[in-house]
This record gives structure tokens, sequence and C-alpha cells, in this order.
């Protein structure tokens, strides 16, 4: 068979927005040109609880930079402007992200959009920043912080005691970020919040509920989507807590985690002519005769033809997946290229392959962590799954790509189903506890719409990269995305508590972090 194929994925892209501003200082006028005011909210002391938002991740790490920028930074900003007091964040030890485990690397620097075009670097790119990471885990910080938000927490996490333990890092029973700065091995997020006797919170969670299972391709072997009655549950729970003694908050509902670009870079029919191409010569006929071409003359007369079709030889050409919900014709397969001729150990090793296998259609939805992968050599440690035949080794092009990359319709309707569950669960627990409310979900609509949403006289899009709204992985926030979402948070907090804060200049934050930062 074949090997060897090159695969240049990600983008190929001119981008001139990558600005390395410092963000913008407080803007210190009222909404309505009146005096500022708190309106009936207490901000002097605030706790934000959350994920990776309310952290400020972004380019796939948490970094200073990040940090700074995150939304509940930016809202204690404008909170100390009408009596707001000290709002703590347990920052990293540098820029270039990631995280250190007992000296080793856990989580690896952040991401970075690589424009610049050299002979040996052709085309632009998303890449690593240089460096090493140097935030360790084990070196707890002391104090207590107002912004709790933990990257990779789900719901239920928040009330998990020893989520922070950091004997439970390296086992996956606690969290690395976390661990760094609980406030003991046995306390909870939320614990830790109420604590400090907060007057005013945030909270946004629920977004790992869904991104984690989608992230991982549907595979709840991976990453399982969290039950709506454990949500409704651990919901009910946080905010029941957080409100005891007539605080007030805000809190944000969830959306749906596959509009986000992380599911809309890589085409379904990503394959191109060059990516079939070795040595100056186009191996699609070669794959045709020798894979392509057997395959589906055994599905057609199986009933299934339409699952493998021969590659065009002109365009561009859809993978090859693996479907579970595909009924198994491993074995019929196996008997179908037998009675052709076949022998019974290559028929094995095909039918095996390819029994429940299918080029990827418009409907699918592939994970951007598939770029990587793409062509490569199937690893049981990176991709769950080996190939029995080295002949047959590249994925989703002589092997399929597995089910952690590819969102099937089904799983996409699941996950809409469990968040609007979840978002049931939060809209009525801000109803009953007379909460302002973010809705997350529309703003993310409107970010995926042709005109996206403008503010200060920028436009915000989710288009990957160039929509200036999320970072280069796809999935958090970029800055100016950061300064959008406090900006809404502000919005809310104006309507339901009477305060007239600004919120920020959005067009002053930047639209990606650079390869270098101080």
């Amino acid at each position: 068979m074949i090997k060897n194929f090159k695969w240049l994925l990600l983008v190929s892209l001119t981008f001139g927005a990558c600005n390395s501003d410092d963000n913008a200082t407080t803007v210190v006028d009222s909404s309505d040109g009146l005096p500022l005011t708190s309106g009936s909210a207490n901000f002097s002391k605030y706790v934000a609880l959350g994920d990776s938002f309310a952290a400020g991740f972004s380019g796939n790490a948490l970094f200073v930079k990040g940090q700074e920028g995150a939304y509940p930074n930016l809202l204690a900003q404008q909170f100390a402007l009408v009596g707001g007091g000290e709002f703590k964040t347990p920052f990293a030890n540098d820029n270039i992200g990631g995280l250190l485990l007992g000296g080793n690397v856990i989580a690896g620097p952040r991401l970075y959009f690589n424009n610049v075009i050299t002979p040996e670097h052709p085309a632009s790119s998303v890449d690593a920043v240089s460096g090493k990471p140097t935030t360790e885990v084990t070196a707890h910080l002391s104090g207590s912080f107002n912004n709790l938000g933990v990257p990779g927490a789900k719901s239920f996490h928040l009330l998990a005691p020893g989520y922070g333990n950091p004997a439970g890092v390296a086992v996956g029973t606690a969290n690395p970020y976390f661990a760094r700065f609980a406030s003991s091995a046995t306390t909870t997020v939320l614990a830790d919040a109420l604590s400090q006797n907060p007057t005013f919170f945030s909270l946004w969670i629920g977004g790992n509920d869904e991104l984690g299972y989608a992230t991982a391709g549907g595979d709840p072997a991976v990453n399982p989507l969290t039950p709506p009655a454990t949500f409704d549950g651990a919901y009910k729970a946080l905010v029941g807590q957080l409100v005891a003694g007539g605080k007030k908050g805000v809190v944000a509902n969830l959306p749906v985690v596959t509009a986000l670009p992380y599911f809309h870079v890589i085409a379904y029919n990503q394959l191109t002519q060059a990516n079939l191409t070795v040595g100056g010569v186009n191996l699609v006929n070669t794959l045709n005769a020798q894979l392509y071409g057997p395959i589906h003359g055994a599905l057609t007369f199986l009933g299934q033809g339409d699952r493998i079709k021969l590659l065009s030889a002109t365009g561009n050409n859809p993978m090859i997946m693996v479907d579970e919900n595909l009924p198994d014709l491993s074995a019929s397969l196996k008997a179908v290229l037998m009675g052709g001729g076949l022998d019974a150990t290559t028929a094995t090793v095909l039918g095996q392959i390819f029994g429940r296998a299918r080029q990827t259609q418009p409907t699918d939805l592939i994970c951007l962590s598939a770029s990587a992968r793409i062509g490569k050599v199937p690893s049981v440690a990176i991709d769950g799954v080996a190939s029995p035949s080295p002949s047959l080794a590249q994925l989703g092009i002589t092997f399929p790509l597995p089910d952690r990359y590819v969102l099937l319709p089904s799983e996409v309707a699941e996950i809409e189903v469990a968040t609007n569950a979840y978002n049931a669960t939060i809209k009525a627990a801000s109803d009953a506890n007379n909460l302002a409310f973010v809705d997350a979900k529309t703003i993310m609509n409107k970010l995926g719409e042709p005109g996206g949403i403008t503010a200060n006289n920028v436009t915000l899009t989710s288009t990957f990269v160039t929509g200036a709204a999320f970072s280069v992985d796809g999935i958090h926030p970029s800055p100016r995305g950061y300064a959008l979402i406090a900006n809404k948070f502000i919005e809310a907090i104006n309507v339901k508590y009477g305060s007239n804060l600004k919120g920020v200049d959005v067009s002053k934050y930047q639209v990606l972090f650079p390869a270098v930062l101080p």
C-alpha cells in the first residue's frame, strides 16, 4: 500500500491585526453621563467562580497577560470605581504558559499565530511559543484569591473536596490549576469562595460539562458528557450557597460548544491533491486501484457502496473515519473480499479496519485536534488505536480517523439537548434568586453570523484567527473577546442592579497575543 503522505494543514492566512499594544486603562466615566454608582449591588468583596474562561485561559494555556485580561479582572477594575475592593488572582509565573509537576512538563506553552513567511516556513501556522514553562504546580501560593476560575473544571468539580489536592494531580483526581492555590488539600472551590464572605459573585460554569465530550469527538471513554440531572443538582447547590444571606451576583448561560471555531477549521473534504502527492507523484490513482476501489466494490456488493467511494483526481477529497453508528460489516467485508480472490490475512485486516468506516460528510464536525494527526501513523497513546497493517497507517487516508476526532450529527444533537437542559437550570436559578443574567448562547450565535458583533467601532466574529473574538486554540477568547464578555456582564449587572458602569473600550484590546510578551 501507500506510505509517506505529506500533510500540510492548518491555514494559509494573511493577518495584520496581531497588535502587541498593552491593554487599555480603565474607563472612568459612566454609561449615562451621571456620577458612577453601584446601584443596589455591593462590590466591596467580589469573587468569581468558573472555569478556563474565568481564569483567562487563551491560546491553549494560562499565562500572566491572559490572566490580567480575564473578564473577572476587567469587571473588578470597573467595580473598583464604585467601591469594589482588592481583587487577587493566582497568577502563573510567566507568559510562556504551561505547567510543571515535579519539574516535568504536564501542559505545554501557549500557542500563537505565526504569519512570518520564509523559505523554511512557507505558510502561516499556529505554533507554540519558545521556552519551557516555569509554573510549578507544587509551588503552592499562599493567601486567598478572588478569581477562582479553574481551567478544566466542570460544574460538580466546584463542590468536590480534594479537587485541589496536589497529591491527586498525577492520577487525575485533582486539578493542577486549583492545586496551586487551594487553601487546603481537602477544600472545595466553593468553600474557598465563601470563606471570603463575598458581597458579590459571578458564576459562569458548565462549559466543560459539554466541551470535554465535544472535543473528544463525542467519545465518552475519553471524556463523558455530564448528565443534565448531575448538572442540575450541582448548579442549584452552588447558587443556593452563593446567594445565602442575600448576596447578589451575575450568572451566564452556555453556548452550544459546537459553534466554536474549534469545530469549523478542518473541512470534511480536507484532503487536497497536494496532500495526496508524494515526491511529485499524485497517488490518487494508486490509492483507488489498491485500496479504495476494492473496498468500494466490496461495500457495493453488500449494499453499502456510499460508505467509501473512489477519490477524485481533480478536487478536494473527504477523509475516512470510524462511525460507531454504522452496522459492523467486518465479517461480511472479509468474506466478500476473499470471494474476490484476496487472501484471508489481507481480507481479515481490511474487514477489521473498514468494517465501520465511511468517508467524512458535510454534516460531520472535525475537531481541530485532528489537524496534527491526519496523515500520521495511528498511536494508541495519542489516538487510542493502532493499525494492524504498517501499509495502512495514514490517519484519515488509509486508516480511519477514530471517534475522538469527529463529531457525528447524532453527537452534535446530543450535545445540544444537554446544553439546553443546562441552560434551563441556569435560567431558573437566575430567576428564582433575582440574579443578573448574561445570555452567552445568544452572544455566541451572533458572533457566528456574517456581521458578527460590533463594539467600539470594531467587529468581532467567530471566524478562526481572523475573527478577533477567539484565540488560536479555537475555543478560548482573545484579549478582545474577553473585553467583549466583560462588557456583556456589565450590561447585565447595570440592568439588574441599577448601576451605570460603562465597561471597557473593546478596540483597545489586542486581537491576538504575539509570540513574545514581556
